[in-house]
């Protein structure tokens, strides 16, 4: 519905025209055979604006319910003959036909359930999604997306590296909109050495909890990493250092390091599986109980042994009844720095 915008995202202007012509355009590029165009909120006023010929267009009438019901409106349009779909997004103009061309390939070279896009080791859009698979998306309601589905087929989903930032540029508030106009796909990560002897907090994410714990990390004079393809520390200035890759060995070396993964979901199981692989004295995953056992038996599923699950927090944080974002950061900030005296004393 744009809540957060304001006005329909799908037809805020970009360089003349509006977003959804951009990615229909996009598609229309690529090697898709049939786009489906699933509208709810104003469907009439971007049916009057925005040329919608040699599309497919339904509209569905529970949108007020989540996406989970415009996931399942869209794949029973698609006809009979489609091997998959690929579900994309409406606010992503920086979306590469070439991109999608890729998806495909891989689907149709490996044969894979679900194929997802990772630029810099960050997950991103569109997914690509065998038929065998839709009829479980078929029942899905509320707010919920692809993902649901993606715990129960840890052995079925290929993850293809793109060197396409698009995967990750979605516009969500105004000021996505803004920043999308600038967005930086060169970062330079700037790992320099950091002051010497201090405990390390590593966070994943840019949104309000992550934010809130880099501010506590460094009242907490820790040295603070941020995670993320594209902000730096100018706009960050509570984090010591950017990493703009997902690949958590490139971190400097430490005597502690603390991993708080706060993505909302985005990059919650690269994000851990980084975490482990570079054996974090503490690995912090912020989100609810339901979705922690999804991760955790996900990482069992791929031989993750119980040894190395033990640093793991999901959901992480002491209990102090938290609600608000800086609460819940406040609860992992208390959580890691029990942790870390408990560990610098038994060192």
């Amino acid at each position: 519905m744009s809540t957060r915008m304001g006005s329909p995202k799908q037809l805020l202007q970009f360089h003349g025209r509006a977003l959804l012509e951009i990615c229909l355009e996009t598609l229309r590029k690529s090697r898709v055979e049939e786009i489906v165009v699933v509208l709810g909120a104003s469907a009439e006023i971007i049916r009057q604006q925005i040329t919608l010929d040699e599309t497919k267009v339904v509209v569905n009438n529970f949108y007020r319910e989540g996406m989970g019901t415009s996931l399942r409106v869209g794949l029973a349009a698609i006809g009979p003959n489609a091997r998959a779909a690929l579900v994309m997004l409406a606010d992503q103009p920086f979306l590469r036909p070439s991109t999608i061309n890729e998806l495909i390939e891989q689907h149709q070279k490996n044969q894979s359930q679900i194929v997802i896009p990772l630029y810099r080791g960050f997950r991103g859009n569109p997914v690509l999604l065998d038929r065998s698979v839709f009829a479980e998306l078929a029942v899905l309601s509320g707010d919920i997306g692809c993902r649901a589905i993606f715990g129960d087929h840890t052995e079925n989903i290929l993850k293809v590296a793109v060197d396409d930032a698009g995967i990750l540029l979605d516009i969500d508030t105004r000021t996505d909109f803004e920043n999308l106009q600038e967005a930086r796909s060169e970062a330079v990560d700037d790992l320099t050495e950091l002051a010497a002897g201090r405990p390390q907090l590593v966070v994943v994410g840019q949104e309000a909890v992550a934010q809130a714990l880099l501010k506590l990390g460094r009242l907490m004079h820790f040295n603070v990493i941020l995670v993320d393809p594209f902000l730096t520390t100018r706009e960050v200035p509570d984090a010591d250092r950017v990493l703009h890759t997902l690949d958590l060995s490139r971190l400097p070396t430490a005597a502690w390091t603390y991993v708080a993964v706060a993505s909302r979901g985005r990059f919650d199981e690269e994000a851990v599986e980084q975490a482990l692989l570079a054996k974090a004295d503490y690995i912090a995953l912020v989100a609810n109980k339901k979705r922690g056992l999804e991760i955790i038996a996900g990482l069992k599923q791929k031989g993750t042994s119980p040894e190395s699950l033990a640093a793991l927090r999901a959901p992480a944080g002491i209990a102090i009844g938290a609600v608000d974002p800086e609460e819940i950061a406040l609860s992992v900030m208390a959580e890691i720095v029990s942790e870390y005296r408990r560990q610098r004393h038994t060192a």
